[in-house]
């Protein structure tokens, strides 16, 4: 019996430490994450196409607002250094996070609010609705995986919100 005891406590200790060191390691994790969205919309906002991708997968998957589907690294740069030059030049990018879940110790979920601001007056595509604001607002969601120890953008996919749908504030 007293085996039986001491190894529910050393089980019980073991499992307390292991939780915290999980916790510890997410809270890393979720910073990392957060500094990629940081990141995102610095590069956004100087119209850096290279360092806005400097976190996409070299195999990621990139699916945009017009429901055009891209594959690779190069890909994504290559569609962002063509909208940076056209309807989104000197365009503002704000996110705001709706929710990042780990679904295992190196995936996460992250889903973010955009709101994309200072369109010229001339120009835009028609698919491209702007609220009475003036500004583009979309849910992106992206799919980031820890590859050799570094967070990267697996999946991207953006969709917009329509004018007349709610969005919190």
């Amino acid at each position: 019996m007293k085996l039986n005891a001491a190894f529910r406590r050393a089980l019980a200790l073991t499992l307390v430490l292991s939780s915290s060191l999980l916790r510890a390691q997410n809270a890393q994790d979720s910073l990392s994450i957060h500094t990629i969205l940081r990141q995102e919309d610095q590069a956004w906002n100087k119209g850096d196409a290279p360092a806005y991708s400097q976190f996409f997968s070299p195999d990621g998957t990139f699916t945009n607002i017009a429901g055009m589907f891209f594959k690779g690294h190069q890909a994504f740069l290559g569609q962002h250094e063509v909208i940076f030059n056209s309807f989104f030049k000197n365009t503002i990018l704000k996110q705001k996070i709706v929710s990042l879940k780990f679904v295992r110790s190196d995936v996460a979920i992250l889903e973010t609010l955009c709101q994309v601001s200072g369109f010229a007056k001339e120009g835009l595509p028609p698919r491209i609705q702007l609220d009475a604001k003036g500004q583009l607002n979309t849910r992106l969601l992206q799919v980031v995986m820890k590859e050799a120890g570094a967070w990267k953008i697996v999946s991207y996919h953006n969709v917009d919100v329509k004018p007349g749908t709610p969005i919190p504030e």
